[in-house]
């Protein structure tokens, strides 16, 4: 492709990895996003009492491709760290994902095994054609264990029951035979040294990308440049043309606690069956921050507000193809990233469709 303008819109992974990639092979980038910093949703920053914290929840870097953190590596030194959770059932905290050690608590017996094997044999409804969350929970665990840890974790989370949700949903957590009680099993699993913020910072310092940050998009803005690159919602992008695509939204409420070291013993804890939070998350066990103090994060999933996550279901997909058809035929438009692909897509996985899309300014 010949030197050329670009507007990207956003400055999330999806547009800063574009960005980069563009800049670093000759074109002229420019890099709107409407909030009033780089990053997107993984943008972190310290509190009043010096807490590094994630206003957007938290955002734990794990992946499997070399490809991707050697990549990001280029922008950040990494802290090693392996992500552990616990969730709140029958009125104990236990490991999550489900192990050994989660049923030996739950049922007060011991667990190798081939007892779980057997166990969840017999918990399990034979189902041939797997098509929900609620169909593959079913099939591998039983109703018992979908409804302590699942059904309403689900509800709030999305405001949809189990099976209302696409299989893969509930697929995205695994299921172990044994007592790992790591969340992720990815081979590589760290945080930025000295934050996502400055990840992003290094990423978008190039001399042939100019960011803009607070500034919106409307559309005709692109006319301007040789091509765009769009992260934000597609169905806005056309105007709702269809209807609008379903997401859910998060609200955080961000909490300080003097304390000398860390009040939880793991980074995140799970409340899937009590209070209207799904979770808390002391993002200080994340970061190894030795600042005194520490900040719990509380979620409450909502159906208005920001657009955090695509709703994964039939219907849903159906609606999304429709605005896809459109994006197949525009030749100076580039969409890309959760929001503009509507996928639930993890960090690694927003950072390798990027590098993909960039290709084509190569």
């Amino acid at each position: 492709m010949s030197k050329s303008t670009i507007l990207v819109v956003g400055a999330g992974y999806a547009g800063s990895v574009v960005a980069r990639q563009a800049a670093m092979a000759g074109h002229l980038v420019e890099v709107w996003d409407q909030r009033l910093h780089i990053g997107g949703n993984a943008f972190d920053r310290y509190s009043e009492e010096g807490v590094l914290y994630h206003p957007y929840g938290p955002h734990l870097f794990h992946t499997n491709s070399d490809r991707i953190f050697g990549w990001l590596s280029q922008f950040t030194d990494w802290r090693p760290y392996e992500h552990r959770v616990l969730t709140r059932v029958s009125g104990q905290f236990v490991p999550f994902p489900i192990n050994l050690t989660t049923l030996e608590m739950l049922y007060g017996r011991p667990f190798d095994e081939d007892a779980m094997r057997m166990f969840l044999m017999k918990s399990q409804i034979p189902i041939a054609a797997i098509r929900t969350s609620e169909d593959l929970l079913h099939s591998s665990i039983g109703p018992e264990l979908t409804d302590l840890f699942y059904r309403g974790y689900t509800k709030k989370q999305w405001g949809l029951d189990l099976q209302d949700l696409k299989a893969g949903v509930a697929a995205r957590i695994p299921l172990r035979f044994n007592r790992d009680d790591r969340y992720f099993e990815d081979k590589h699993q760290a945080m930025p040294v000295e934050g996502y913020h400055r990840l992003f910072e290094r990423m978008l310092d190039h001399p042939n990308i100019h960011v803009d940050a607070g500034r919106s998009f409307c559309r005709g803005d692109e006319k301007a440049f040789d091509h765009l690159v769009y992260t934000g919602p597609v169905d806005a992008f056309y105007d709702f043309e269809f209807g609008r695509l379903p997401y859910r939204s998060l609200e955080f409420r961000h909490d300080f606690v003097p304390h000398s070291k860390t009040i939880f013993p793991v980074c995140t804890v799970n409340f899937p069956n009590d209070y209207a939070f799904t979770r808390i998350t002391e993002i200080k066990h994340a970061t190894g921050q030795k600042a005194f103090g520490s900040i719990l994060t509380k979620e409450f999933p909502q159906s208005e507000g920001d657009p955090y996550y695509p709703i994964p279901n039939e219907r849903n997909e159906e609606l999304f193809q429709q605005y896809h058809s459109k994006t197949e035929m525009e030749a100076r438009v580039t969409f890309v990233g959760r929001l503009a692909q509507y996928r639930y897509y993890n960090m690694d996985q927003v950072v390798g469709a990027a590098l993909k899309a960039a290709e084509r300014f190569e």
